[in-house]
């Protein structure tokens, strides 16, 4: 591991030894010095073997040429070595401001040179439209670079030229090219997104035997959606994503399931957190929702809306400006929905309360019904540790057939009953601790046994 951070730091270094050339070649260009060269980029990118490190990695991963790779390590810089810009750091005399052809601007917090789209047109193309337009290209949205999210220019107030915005990288891809790993992003205001994760497996799932078919379909859709799209030319007609409704009471699967179907084919799922997402400041939900929605369609996540129908009901008459807004916000999710070309899945005990016309938008809905008595003796079956022992006198069939739980209700009886046992310093497990647990969770119900 010191090995390969070693090496990576060599590539990097090279990087950036091959970056301040070119600096200092626009400096020299622009102070009319003289020099061989007409444009920077005429200096040779330095040589980076495939798989040589993780910033080769990434360079060959994404074909970048050299002025995608200058554009790239231009944006890193600020991370990594901010010390290379300070030469934007000087004033003009008489304004007593840094140059206006620099472009540039300072962080909240940071005190060092922020590079901006007028940065990377100044160092490339100096006072010259020509070359200037040219490149002008590279801050597209449709290059690879800003196309997949390693790249963005910050926004600007309306009035401010676009180029004013700030260079940014990604942290993902920071932490990529500098260690090859990427950290999951972590649950916050900024991000309310959780990552679900489980140490069941597929084959701990109890389901009816209709919800584990229709589940079956959207299996078969992550699998095959690219050649379907692509290959056989549907992405002319069909929309790009798939959208599922998991529907059904409390405790039968629906969270766990979605966690499964990730796991199962490999990839991440995120539970939105809806009671977060929604602001009271106007524009803050869409930008919330982008960020998780941006990040999402560059790595493929499921998406999972828990308690949908929270967000997604039947629309609220519009009395006055707040009911405005929430409808306003209401529709920007509702077609970043429609947009995102991966799974999304949305869950609601009440299907009733959804919004008709939303319920249109969804190519499966999955009934999770309470679990029958067979499906019930499986569950208690499946969620006895082997460390223990039942009680001679359980019977799983006639619980199973006795009382009406739900998966997870079954569970809380199962901890229950384990918990008293550990307490009794015994392996063994005790019908009265069970039927404790169910009159708990009984009570929950509002029933009685």
């Amino acid at each position: 591991m010191v090995g390969q951070n070693s090496t990576n730091a060599k590539v990097i270094q090279a990087e950036l030894d091959w970056l301040q050339s070119i600096l200092k070649a626009r400096s020299t260009m622009n102070s009319n010095s003289g020099t061989s060269i007409r444009e920077v980029l005429e200096i040779p990118a330095p040589s980076i073997p495939e798989n040589s490190s993780s910033y080769a990695n990434i360079v060959h991963k994404l074909g970048l040429n050299e002025a995608e790779r200058f554009l790239l390590i231009l944006a890193a810089v600020p991370h990594i070595k901010p010390q290379l810009l300070d030469m934007f750091m000087g004033k003009n005399q008489l304004t007593q401001q840094i140059f206006t052809e620099f472009g540039g601007r300072k962080g909240k917090n940071h005190n060092g040179f922020i590079p901006t789209g007028e940065t990377v047109l100044f160092i490339l193309a100096g006072s010259d439209l020509e070359k200037r337009f040219k490149y002008l290209s590279l801050l597209s949205s449709d290059t690879i670079l800003f196309k997949e999210g390693h790249l963005k220019l910050s926004e600007t107030d309306s009035d401010d030229p676009y180029l004013n915005g700030a260079l940014n990288i990604s942290r993902d891809t920071l932490q990529e090219i500098t260690s090859g790993k990427v950290r999951k992003p972590d649950f916050s205001a900024d991000f309310p997104a959780q990552l679900l994760e489980t140490e069941m497996s597929w084959d701990d799932l109890v389901l009816n035997p209709h919800t584990s078919d229709e589940l079956r379909e959207i299996e078969i859709w992550l699998k095959h959606k690219d050649k379907l799209l692509q290959e056989w030319g549907m992405h002319r007609k069909l929309k790009p994503g798939f959208k599922a409704l998991f529907y059904g009471p409390p405790g039968t699967g629906k969270t766990l399931t979605t966690t499964l179907l990730g796991q199962k084919l490999g990839l991440d799922v995120y539970r939105i957190d809806l009671s977060r997402m929604v602001s009271k400041y106007i524009g803050e939900t869409e930008k919330n929702l982008a960020k998780i929605f941006d990040r999402a369609e560059r790595k493929g996540w499921i998406l999972f809306f828990d308690e949908a129908d929270a967000l997604f009901g039947k629309r609220t008459s519009v009395s006055d400006s707040h009911d405005r807004y929430a409808n306003q916000e209401v529709s920007y999710l509702l077609q970043r929905i429609e947009d995102y070309d991966g799974l999304v899945i949305l869950a609601t005990n009440l299907k009733n309360n959804l919004d008709e016309a939303f319920m249109r938008r969804f190519q499966a809905s999955v009934f999770f019904p309470m679990p029958q008595a067979e499906e019930r003796k499986m569950l208690w079956k499946k969620g006895f540790p082997a460390s223990v022992q039942l009680e001679e006198r359980i019977d799983l069939k006639d619980l199973a057939k006795s009382f009406e739980l739900s998966g997870g209700s079954i569970i809380q009886v199962i901890q229950h009953s384990l918990l008293m046992a550990l307490d009794k310093e015994s392996t063994t497990i005790q019908l009265g601790d069970i039927r404790e647990g169910i009159r708990r969770e009984y009570h929950k119900m509002g029933r009685t046994i």
